[in-house]
């Protein structure tokens, strides 16, 4: 699984002209699933997620976590995550998890982030999207979990 993380001080998606999901101070997640990814990939980047300490304390350093400052998260699946741009002028797409494979990890990495007590709301997987967020900071990382992670 790959994701990027972006602070925020709110967001929202919309679909069809239509709010799906909205947020205030929290992060947004661009979710990509690849063929291999398992439950255990999404629990480790759930747990990451939301314990990561990347809200300012008062001190003005990055130190407090999502779960300190009761922040809320927008989840929205982005296959183009796993885009292999090497030939040509158009994307592969092929490192990307078919929906069917792809959607019940979402589904579940989303329960995940819930059930560690984070509100979170969605887009709709599958469809066209419009992200409108301010990024905070700006502050975005990519986060990816392989099966056997580097532990330091």
């Amino acid at each position: 699984m790959k994701i990027v993380l972006q602070r925020c001080s709110q967001a929202k998606v919309t679909v069809e002209g239509k709010v799906a999901g909205a947020i205030d101070k929290g992060f947004v997640l661009l979710v990509g699933i690849t063929h291999d990814d398992t439950e255990k990939e999404a629990e480790w980047l759930a747990d990451k997620i939301v314990n990561l300490r990347i809200f300012e304390d008062g001190d003005g350093k990055m130190n407090r976590s999502l779960k300190d400052v009761e922040g809320e998260i927008l989840s929205v699946s982005q296959f183009t995550l796993y885009a292999d741009c090497n030939k040509g002028r158009r994307p592969s797409f092929v490192d990307a998890a078919s929906p069917d494979k792809a959607n019940p990890l979402y589904e579940h990495f989303n329960e995940l982030l819930r059930s560690r007590g984070v509100k979170v709301e969605t887009g709709v997987f599958g469809a066209m999207m419009e992200v409108d967020l301010v990024n905070d900071g700006p502050v975005t990382l990519v986060l990816e979990r392989t099966r056997e992670p580097i532990e330091k």
